[in-house]
């Protein structure tokens, strides 16, 4: 059997370029003459931007300073032994770089006992343990803390999170097991299951003491000073730390329980780490620590070896990495300064745009509308908001004033936009409509101004025709709800210029947007490819298949919510609207349903009533579908969706709508809510065979979103 040591330096080998965490220990007197104390501290030697992780050789080094504390404590020369971090991070869990090169399932096993048997020899010192988070916690950074006998927490913590199952793993060093026996299935569950699920929903160090989780909380400014006096009172025996009795009964399976609804209703058991993690909370019930860190290695290696962790692991990356430096984006250096932003329309899309480029870029920010009363509807709209935020006390009073007096409406825009250097339309989906908009902006705007447009699938090319400067014209299309989706897809018209567009991407950074580079090809990513999903579940309806089984075959995707459901939210006219334009340009693939067509012209707002709180076809609804008698299953529904998919985004690639595959996904993620556990969608697509079944080869290189070959 290979020790520690000799575990960690196997995977040392296979990770040359691991940005090493050391673990420094100094000594002091702790204070109330409390007696020697040893303190750990972990710093991979970079600031706060590039947070501490556990590599191999970052392990091996916590390794060798617990090999040396451990012998003062079982010599008498300590009295105690404390791990903390550098400034404003702890330590944020595994490297994950390291997980990607792995292709050995023993590999990946030996990554789950190397970190177990480190972090164990925490809960086994002769003296007692502590783990101060001063700074940002994750995955195995709040798992090292789970090993030590007490915790402190520092207020200021910004993220304190057991983030794996979002990933497409499980929290394989000790949390399945450590955090249900320390505070409770129920709790444990929503740290590691619903907080995961839920958009990867962080804690603050607040949240972290009354979970329990730690044992005392602590200002941050003098985190440290303040945890060492609150260790050296506990020493002494001047404070009992007090913890609940955990309920082994009823509550805990009701809590696992629990935690299979909440997976089911998020991936429809398509994604494997939810239940993975939920069957090692099952069992740690009784207690048994080793038996379930053993539950954990294997959960672990299986999950590093499967296809939803690599695909969680490039979706991460997408959005971390690609999504920050903008494939095709040009020289910043190119980008006009923006002083006054200009907003064509009034409604709730353009006053959530209004709204946003206010609180972001803090520049005047004027509407225009074609009445009065729709002016001062908008402007009405955007103080709501700011007073919203007041009192949740996300800004002072003072800057609530500031952003109100920033934002006007007028009738004229002449008056509004004579000095604005960016004006974007948001006005009806209708080609003449925002042809006219634009003639009446240019005759106004300053030469320099940029013209953005927030069309959804109709041609910018087309819209800046008829302009003497159609060169400064830019797709600039948000999703709804704008506050929410970070996707921003910059059309690029056949006349746009450099300078244009780059003014256009560095707006989209100040806005915190996740901005990707598209041609000016009808309906761009998202939603062309969306309409093609819709469209093809649409279909099968029409043909025949009853409305549930066509929603219920795409349920193992994991969707955010059903097809019927989302055209809800878009709004049935604006589906149809889509599939006319889509219908226009490729009239083989994109076919206009006549029963969605006869929803809209009924005036129905979707396909469901919500009577019994939960979906159901409304009757009205089923009276107006004309349906012809191919009935499909749902494996069948499920094969022609992904077939049409697949299809759809190949022939995007060829066309060059965008420069990679990376890009399709980066849309779908941040643009539609697709699950990180697909990585959009062309791993998925990759992995299930659907891709070389239609296109005859796969979207992503080996490796890329899978185990390496």
């Amino acid at each position: 059997m290979s020790t520690t040591a000799e575990l960690l330096q196997q995977a040392s080998d296979l990770f040359p370029d691991e940005v090493v965490t050391s673990a420094h220990v100094r000594h002091f007197d702790l204070p109330f003459g409390a007696g020697r104390f040893a303190l750990i501290t972990l710093d991979n030697g970079l600031d706060h931007t590039k947070p501490t992780t556990f590599g191999p050789a970052s392990l091996a080094n916590l390794n060798t300073a617990i090999d040396q504390v451990e012998k003062e404590a079982a010599e008498g020369a300590i009295v105690g032994a404390g791990i903390t971090g550098k400034p404003f991070i702890f330590a944020v869990g595994a490297d994950l770089k390291g997980v990607e090169l792995l292709k050995e399932h023993e590999h990946a096993l030996a990554i789950g006992k190397g970190g177990h048997e480190v972090f164990k020899r925490l809960s086994k010192l002769a003296v007692p343990t502590f783990a101060y988070y001063n700074g940002a916690a994750m995955g195995g950074g709040v798992e090292v803390g789970l090993h030590c006998s007490y915790r402190t927490v520092s207020k200021a913590i910004p993220a304190f999170s057991l983030p794996e199952v979002f990933l497409g793993l499980v929290p394989g060093w000790g949390g399945c097991t450590l955090l249900p026996n320390l505070i409770g299935a129920d709790k444990a569950v929503s740290v590691i299951i619903e907080n995961s699920l839920n958009q990867n929903k962080q804690l603050k160090g607040q949240q972290v003491f009354d979970l329990g989780i730690a044992d005392a909380i602590f200002e941050g400014a003098d985190f440290l000073e303040q945890s060492l006096i609150w260790t050296a009172q506990v020493l002494k025996g001047d404070i009992t730390v007090e913890r609940p009795v955990i309920d082994r009964g009823e509550a805990w399976d009701q809590a696992v329980a629990k935690g299979r609804f909440i997976a089911d209703g998020k991936v429809h058991g398509a994604a494997p780490a939810a239940y993975r993690a939920l069957d090692i909370i099952a069992a740690a019930k009784d207690g048994d620590l080793q038996q379930g860190f053993d539950a954990e290695d294997q959960a672990l290696a299986d999950l590093i070896m499967g296809g939803e962790l690599r695909a969680g692991i490039y979706a991460f990356n997408l959005v971390q990495k690609r999504g920050k430096r903008p494939a095709g984006a040009p020289d910043k250096n190119l980008a006009r300064p923006v002083t006054k932003v200009g907003v064509v329309g009034a409604g709730l899309m353009a006053s959530q745009l209004a709204l946003l480029f206010l609180r972001r870029l803090e520049v005047p920010v004027v509407l225009t509308d074609i009445d009065q009363e729709r002016v001062d509807k908008g402007v009405a709209y955007v103080h709501a908001e700011i007073d919203k935020l007041l009192a949740k006390g996300r800004v002072n009073q003072d800057k609530a004033n500031r952003l109100k007096a920033l934002v006007t409406g007028v009738l004229d825009k002449a008056e509004g936009f004579a000095d604005a250097d960016f004006v974007i339309e948001a006005v009806f989906e209708e080609i003449g409509v925002k042809q006219q908009v634009f003639a009446e902006v240019e005759a106004v705007a300053p030469a320099h101004a940029i013209l953005a447009t927030n069309t959804s699938s109709l041609s910018v090319t087309e819209m800046a025709s008829k302009l003497k400067h159609p060169e400064r014209v830019v797709g600039f299309h948000f999703f709804n709800p704008v506050a929410v989706l970070p996707l921003l897809e910059i059309v690029r018209g056949e006349q746009t210029d450099d300078a244009s567009l780059a003014t256009a991407f560095a707006v989209a950074k100040k806005l915190k947007k996740t901005a990707v580079l598209v041609k000016d090809a009808p309906a761009f990513v998202v939603n062309r490819i969306l309409t093609r999903f819709m469209g093809e579940i649409q279909n099968v309806i029409d043909e025949g298949t009853p409305v549930e089984v066509a929603e219920k075959a795409v349920e193992p995707l994991g969707l955010p919510m059903s097809p019927l459901v989302l055209l809800e939210l878009v709004g049935p006219a604006i589906g149809l609207h889509v599939s006319e334009t889509l219908h226009g340009a490729f009239p083989d693939r994109f076919k206009v349903s006549p029963n969605l067509k006869a929803v809209v012209e009924a005036g129905k707002r979707g396909f469901y009533v919500y009577d019994s709180g939960k979906p159901e076809l409304d009757p009205e609804v089923a009276a107006l579908l004309k349906q012809g008698d191919t009935v499909l299953t749902e494996e069948q529904v499920r094969a022609r969706v992904l077939d049409a998919v697949a299809q759809e985004i190949g022939l995007m690639l060829d066309e060059g709508v965008v420069a990679e595959a990376q890009d399709i996904d980066l849309c779908l993620i941040t643009g539609a809510g697709w699950p990180f556990h697909l990585g959009g969608v062309t791993p998925y697509l990759d992995r299930e065979g659907v891709s070389e079944r239609v296109n005859g080869k796969k979207f992503l290189a080996p490796g890329v979103a899978s185990v390496p070959a």
